[in-house]
């Protein structure tokens, strides 16, 4: 239901931009967003938006990230800019579809020099 990607390998200072798009009988389409999970760490929220456009951001990634989507095509897009080591972690996104909750795959990022 959930296709996620764009994660892969970038210096500190870098950038990504990571994609998800949603398939399948959708009906409704609610609040998308992305999460991510360091090693030995419990999954975090990175940020969301709801169907009519309205954001929100954890606090590690406002300024850098930016997440959008595109309500036609059903995705969901993750800008993120000025890359820290500490960004490493596996992305998921997640959808609400037809009341249902979702989850992607999830794909990796890896931020180093």
């Amino acid at each position: 239901q959930l296709q996620a990607s764009g994660g892969g390998l970038v210096q500190p200072g870098g950038s990504l931009r990571l994609s998800c798009a949603a398939s399948g009988s959708i009906f409704s389409l609610n609040v998308m967003g992305w999460y991510r999970q360091a090693p030995g760490k419990q999954r975090e929220l990175v940020a969301v938006i709801a169907r009519a456009g309205n954001t929100m951001y954890a606090d590690s990634g406002k300024g850098r990230f930016t997440i959008s989507r595109d309500n036609a095509k059903n995705t969901v897009d993750l800008q993120m800019n000025s890359l820290k080591p500490e960004d490493t972690a596996v992305y998921y996104c997640n959808a609400g579809i037809n009341g249902r909750d979702y989850w992607g795959k999830g794909t990796l990022v890896t931020v180093s020099s």
